[in-house]
């Protein structure tokens, strides 16, 4: 249940943001009609619209998100026109095409005809595009939620969350909506002013749309939005989730648990250990005890490993005891020996639980990439963390449970943990683009033309006018649910980003021991902004499926198109993440 309200709060707070701005205009447009009337059916077409946009995008595959990319343009197109009837009310008489007169009908249909009916259909269908058009903005809450459908796959609960969130949009456009009403009694008695308002309200709606066509809500505000409001939402992620529902148990003075039940017990069920035998009660029992939940691809769960490895090794001798427990999230992740040898390079010699069925991941109820929980010694959940972060406080929590199993204080300096590489924390102030998945099952902002041939090799052309956050493919591949093969010689994908970081997991085919690429920037090597996996000129070699870090800016973060060429079939390409 306090999903949910984390859903709505969500919600309602994006009137903060500047992603927000683009549909204003829309919404305030209505204000001048009586709100059970006119006001609430937009704001409710509104909020359905979204949910129901969102959820194809969860669950629909990349059909979804092209339709969506043409969709939007039609949308856009009825909704300038709106505008530009409120701007000119002589236009809608004159012209007579069919898409003139939906204009006309959206502005003034209901007026003259002046029933209720004819005033709610009016503003429940505007609601409807202006939904869609806002469907692309969305802040961490939402991509949690969206994150859990992909997990987990299509639900009635995730629709139902994504119509929360959209209602808590709802609830602070409404104010809006009666602010703007009241501006419009105001202005009644003078027919003189309320055309200027009018007017006024229809050059906004024509701006709104314009922008949102020229990507101005999914590139630039969406950025400003994040900047603003993530470090709020993340707070609410934080304090809200409900115990049951997101797996956190808040410190709290209740009995001790008996001992190894519950979570902590489902550990010792793991098939298959890394690092150490199978792990008994013994092992647990009267130990503080850190589980990680992470999986050797995810570049959150690298980024947290450096301060996992150093509370490890730290209080190993003050009675810590830390488990990673390794879920995969793609089906090479699933092959133990895979596992074995990323957890050997990355440094992981803590004992490492394989949870390929899930069965772990299920028994702490836990729904991301990493998490970290934090048990005392009677059994007790202490902390969860979802995500990085946080990092001193969780070693202050170390220090006060062994303290408290100690029966004595265990102090020592928090020092700073750098990583190296992939392990490197991210530029939070420069990173505007977000993990973007190749295979259709989870893709989006795939600029083709053609759309995608699912399952079946389909030659595919770059597209060289690459908005922010959008790619393409270049060549014969085959898309897949989880990955996109070449089937070629040679191909490429092509991605314009802005972050520090970029990284991109690949693997070889089975047929193939190794794929030679080419990684440019804007077109040049990447020289000194190479990542860590090619050299100056941008040569590197996939010889294992894993996370390759590509490209790494030496210099000013900015905006640039990165490009990576293979000289050999056979590659797969996974996801895209950025730092």
């Amino acid at each position: 249940m306090t999903l949910f309200v984390l859903a709505y709060l969500a919600g309602v707070f994006t009137i903060a943001t500047p992603c927000i701005l683009p549909i204003l205009p829309f919404v305030l447009a209505r204000a001048d009609t009586p709100f059970r009337r006119g006001g609430l059916p937009m704001l409710l077409g509104l909020a359905f619209a979204f949910a129901m946009v969102a959820s194809l995008a969860a669950f629909a595959g990349g059909w979804a998100v092209e339709a969506n990319r043409y969709g939007r343009t039609i949308i856009l197109a009825l909704l300038m026109l709106f505008g530009l009837s409120m701007l000119f009310p002589a236009l809608a008489e004159r012209l007579m095409a069919p898409v003139v007169a939906l204009g006309s009908w959206l502005s003034q249909h209901a007026e003259r005809r002046g029933r209720s009916g004819g005033v709610a259909a009016t503003s429940l269908l505007l609601g409807i595009a202006t939904g869609l058009v806002w469907a692309p903005c969305a802040g961490p809450v939402l991509g949690l939620i969206l994150s859990g459908a992909a997990l987990r796959g299509p639900s009635l609960a995730t629709s139902l969350l994504l119509l929360t969130y959209g209602l808590g949009a709802a609830t602070s456009l409404a104010a809006s909506m009666m602010l703007g009403g009241s501006l419009f009694d105001l202005v009644k008695q003078s027919a003189r002013w309320g055309n200027i308002l009018r007017r006024g309200l229809g050059a906004a709606v024509v701006t709104g749309a314009g922008m949102s066509e020229l990507g101005f809500d999914t590139s630039l505000l969406t950025r400003l939005s994040a900047a603003g409001t993530n470090h709020f939402e993340r707070s609410l992620v934080t304090i809200l989730r409900d115990p049951r529902e997101m797996g956190l148990n808040i410190a709290r003075p209740a009995a001790a648990a008996p001992t190894l039940s519950g979570p902590l017990g489902s550990l010792l069920k793991a098939p298959q250990w890394l690092n150490t035998r199978p792990l008994q009660a013994g092992d647990l029992r009267g130990k503080v005890v850190l589980v990680n939940f992470w999986t050797y691809s995810c570049i959150n769960c690298l980024r947290v490993l450096p301060h996992v490895r150093a509370w490890a090794e730290k209080y190993k001798d003050r009675g810590l005891v830390v488990i990673g427990v390794h879920t995969p999230e793609f089906a090479f992740e699933k092959e133990v020996g895979n596992v074995r040898k990323a957890t050997a390079l990355l440094g992981v010699d803590y004992p490492v639980a394989i949870d390929n069925d899930f069965r772990i991941w299920q028994e702490f109820d836990n729904e991301a990439w990493p998490a970290l929980y934090f048990i005392d010694a009677d059994g007790r959940m202490r902390r969860q963390v979802l995500g990085e972060g946080e990092y001193d406080d969780s070693e202050r929590l170390i220090q006060q449970l062994l303290s408290e199993a100690n029966g004595a204080a265990v102090t020592g300096n928090i020092l700073p943990v750098t990583g190296i590489g992939p392990q490197a924390a991210a530029d939070e102030t420069d990173l505007y683009s977000g993990e973007t998945y190749i295979g259709y099952a989870k893709a989006r902002n795939f600029a083709s033309a053609d759309g995608v041939s699912a399952d079946v090799p389909g030659f595919y052309r770059p597209d060289a006018r690459l908005p922010l956050n959008w790619w393409s493919l270049g060549g014969t591949w085959t898309i897949g649910s989880e990955f996109a093969t070449l089937n070629d010689m040679t191909g490429r994908i092509a991605y314009r980003f802005h972050a520090r970081d970029l990284h991109l997991v690949l693997g070889p085919s089975v047929q193939v021991q190794a794929v030679r690429f080419r990684v440019t920037i804007d077109g040049a090597p990447p020289g000194t902004s190479h990542g860590s996996d090619v050299d100056a000129e941008g040569w590197g070699k996939v010889r294992d499926a894993r996370l390759y870090q590509l490209v790494r800016q030496a210099g000013p973060v900015g905006e640039h198109i990165f490009e990576i060429e293979f000289f050999d079939a056979g590659v797969r390409a996974y996801a895209f993440t950025f730092g």
